[in-house]
């Protein structure tokens, strides 16, 4: 992130000094330096309104003017929430006000009377600054935003792929790396006998009573072995004597680290006879 010779250039300055003879130094030197875009004031109660119209770059104080001084002014000026960087540069003759005026919220100061080549590298040092705040400011406010909007897509993605998974299939699934069930859907706990949680043994949730033992060590080794299955073939005989048989298809997670999260997958019952 950088900033070039003609943003410096362009940048916005007002001048505000109830001094005739100052501000016309300034704006002179400001102009002959190459700046474009420089006003001035020599209304201090005007500086909030300006500030506020044209949210400039770069204010050059005057501390001691009549009616409302420098540090009043400085003190408006953080009233107006839109800018919280207060991008002041203060002029002053009394050395004592330095340290008061930065303590104030100034950003830097310049002495009077004027060294020309301290001014021009002042300005130039604290607008390179303000413009870098500026540029990060505004790259905050995109990335919050790009934030917020692939947030949106992403639940309204979930929402969708939950719509198509609920329309295909009986029950929707995932298991953590230790293969206990974190999330289903549908009516799996009554079909299945599933259990949202941490269980015992090696089931992974599933009640073993009833189960074709060896569809359950195929499927557990598929499962070992990080690899999906699709439409895999399930059967159960229940205490009555009834039979069910029920299809289910799955995938491993893994994280951008190619960490193992678990699985997901789906189920559907194909068959459920007396």
């Amino acid at each position: 992130m950088k900033i070039n010779a003609t943003d410096i250039l362009n940048a916005s300055i007002l001048i505000v000094d109830d001094q005739d003879a100052n501000v016309k130094l300034l704006d002179e030197l400001l102009l002959e330096v190459g700046y474009a875009n420089v006003s001035s004031t020599t209304h201090p109660h005007e500086v909030c309104e300006l500030h506020r119209k044209n949210n400039y770059d770069l204010i050059l104080l005057d501390l001691q003017m009549p009616g409302m001084d420098g540090f009043q002014v400085m003190e408006a000026l953080k009233t107006n929430g839109a800018d919280a960087y207060l991008p002041v540069l203060v002029l002053t003759a009394q050395p004592g006000h330095k340290l008061r005026a930065l303590q104030a919220g100034a950003k830097d100061f310049i002495s009077k009377p004027f060294d020309l080549l301290e001014v021009k590298t002042r300005i130039h040092n604290m607008l390179e600054v303000r413009l870098l705040y500026k540029k990060l400011e505004n790259y905050n406010r995109e990335l919050e935003k790009t934030v917020l909007e692939r947030t949106a897509e992403l639940r309204e993605s979930e929402a969708r792929f939950r719509s198509l998974t609920e329309l295909s299939s009986d029950w929707y699934w995932e298991q953590d790396e230790n293969m206990n069930f974190t999330k289903v859907s549908g009516p799996v706990l009554e079909m299945l006998g599933i259990q949202v949680g941490p269980l015992t043994g090696d089931s992974g949730g599933l009640t073993l009573t009833g189960w074709n033992a060896t569809e359950r060590e195929q499927l557990q080794a598929t499962i070992a072995a990080r690899q999906p299955f699709l439409d895999f073939l399930f059967h159960r005989v229940n205490a009555d004597g009834s039979q069910q048989q029920f299809r289910v298809s799955g995938e491993p997670m893994f994280n951008q680290s190619c960490r193992f999260l678990g699985y997901r997958g789906i189920g559907v019952e194909v068959t459920a006879t007396a």
